[in-house]
């Protein structure tokens, strides 16, 4: 699950093309398959290594149970991968309409190595919403593997259908046990965090334990192939060391999404310091006929670090960018007005001195600009807020040293 909270520049996503010889494509998502319940579902490339990889180790297991296939055991099994990342996208959707009930944006679903996941963009307001959240991707999995068993007993065994049945079976319970694993970044972590959440009362407390957790399982799972080796058994070392690859991949994402639900818990509590009035820079008033070099001066005298244009009845219609200013030669500076350095407030442009932490955000990148009108509750010119200055307050509490 992903976790919001990006500085103002990086919180847009890039929107799909329109190419008619290739599928649109999202920075950092993957190819876009289409849209369900008005949420874009993408394939990241890893997906083909698995997908190969998956035909490959389950047409040699094929080739064991149904020798008689020949070279279309891997067609077989190319239908299994495809069929198995479907149940996965079943499973992630589970996890999309449950937080779309809850009024929780969710911004993609992405398939990819190791399963797929669904990047809710908020988090739940109670323990209770986080517990169920987390727990409908393992229930529906769960199901899912009972819907195949009982298609099994309408097949004949040993049969095509009754192996791919089989497979699905096994493979949607593995997911549920899988997910169900009491560590972050899983659903079992989550649903962790959510008792303890509930018990201690604070959401942070119940990250921090199903993190630490979470690191616990990465280890176990690094040292599982170790455990379960027999030098005495007739495997080959191909395959212990495709075991131990695997294991390492596997333990490598639980740590490092354990290491991220945390940090981006801890910067959570500390979002609440990005207030729009502590940020915001003090602005004078000026006219748009104004010449840079006088508005400037006005600036200097009242201790001010922006310009607001204002029609004749004192009401804004433009802040002027800094980084124009910072564009003109101080010798032109007294020929140049503010009108042609400024940009004409538009909607969303305007924000409330009472906004802070991720509504603040939420705002900014709603509407992309470097600079914002920043009103009181009133309607009266507060200043102006840089998103420059937000970015600075942004990194300095990813940077502070965690207690």
């Amino acid at each position: 699950m992903s976790e919001s909270g990006q500085p103002p520049s990086q919180g847009t996503q890039a929107q799909p093309g329109n190419g008619q010889n290739k599928r649109p494509r999202e920075v950092g998502g993957g190819i876009l398959m289409g849209r369900i319940f008005g949420v874009p579902v993408y394939v990241a490339p890893s997906w083909f290594l698995v997908a190969a990889l998956i035909t490959w180790v389950f047409g040699g297991q094929l080739d064991e149970v149904l020798p008689e296939l020949g070279n279309i055991r891997y067609l077989v099994s190319l239908f299994f991968a495809v069929a198995f990342y479907a149940s996965v996208l079943i499973h992630e959707l589970a996890h999309t309409v449950a937080a779309l009930r809850f009024g929780l944006p969710v911004r993609r679903i992405q398939l990819q190595f190791f399963g797929g996941v669904s990047e809710i963009e908020k988090e739940s307001e109670t323990p209770g919403r986080e517990f169920v959240l987390a727990f409908v991707g393992p229930l529906l999995s769960l199901v899912l593997a009972g819907v195949f068993y009982g298609g099994m007993q309408l097949v004949e065994p040993g049969t095509v259908p009754g192996v791919l049945l089989a497979g699905l079976m096994i493979s949607n319970l593995i997911v549920a046990v899988f997910n169900l694993l009491p560590g972050l970044p899983l659903d079992g972590g989550r649903m962790l965090r959510a008792v303890v959440w509930k018990i201690t009362g604070k959401p942070m407390s119940g990250t921090v334990a199903a993190a630490w957790t979470g690191r616990a399982l990465a280890i176990a799972v690094l040292g599982l192939p170790l455990l379960t080796y027999d030098s005495t058994a007739d495997s080959s070392g191909f395959d212990s060391l495709t075991d131990a690859l695997l294991a390492a991949i596997l333990a490598a994402i639980i740590w490092t999404g354990a290491g991220n639900s945390l940090r981006m818990a801890r910067l959570r509590e500390r979002l609440p310091a990005l207030q729009a009035r502590a940020l915001t820079r003090r602005a004078v008033p000026v006219s748009s006929d104004t010449p840079l070099s006088e508005a400037l001066r006005r600036a200097n005298e009242a201790g001010a670090r922006a310009l607001v244009v204002v029609d004749g009845q004192g009401d804004p219609t433009a802040v002027v960018r800094e980084a124009a200013i910072v564009g003109i030669p101080e010798h032109r500076r007294p020929w140049v007005a503010v009108s042609g350095l400024a940009q004409d407030l538009k909607p969303g442009m305007r924000v409330s001195t009472e906004l802070a932490g991720e509504d603040l955000l939420d705002i900014l990148r709603a509407t992309p600009s470097t600079e914002y009108l920043v009103v009181e509750p009133t309607g009266e010119i507060y200043g102006v807020l840089s998103t420059a200055d937000v970015e600075k307050a942004f990194l300095a509490a990813m940077a502070r040293p965690q207690a």
